[in-house]
């Protein structure tokens, strides 16, 4: 099992924002991180655009996974601290505004092209520290992350 932890964080929302990823293997050892300035964008912009960027790292590098320490990837626990994110996603709530539909959208097409199981899970703000400071470390650099 593998777990990922995202956030995006937005000063004035909107407003700056950058995201955070972090992805851990079961033993809790991080074998991925990264932090990334995102432009302008909400809060919730900038969690779904955390969760593209993890979704699309783990699809660019199959061999990520398995430096996780463990052959067994058919599960991946996304971690987020984003209950709007993890709700809409898990079909719990609509997504009416346009542009987190397209968001939405593109997490939904790269999930389907992942070969593992994928939980998306909501975590308490303080469980989800260290990618916290990922995501404003992203802002604060103003360098875009590229995968």
């Amino acid at each position: 099992m593998i777990n990922v932890f995202i956030d995006g964080a937005s000063r004035g929302n909107p407003g700056e924002a950058g995201i955070g990823i972090l992805i851990k293997s079961d033993k809790g050892e991080t074998v991925f991180s990264a932090a990334g300035y995102g432009g302008k964008m909400t809060n919730n912009q900038a969690e779904y655009h955390a969760l593209i960027a993890a979704l699309t790292k783990i699809k660019k590098s199959p061999s990520l996974l398995l430096q996780a320490g463990t052959e067994d990837t058919d599960s991946i626990i996304i971690h987020s601290d984003s209950e709007l994110v993890v709700r809409q996603l898990n079909g719990q709530y609509k997504v009416k505004e346009p542009e987190l539909k397209k968001l939405f959208t593109t997490v939904k097409e790269l999930i389907r092209t992942i070969p593992s199981k994928i939980v998306i899970k909501h975590i308490k703000r303080e469980l989800n520290r260290d990618a916290d400071r990922l995501a404003n470390a992203g802002i604060d650099s103003k360098i875009p992350l590229v995968l």
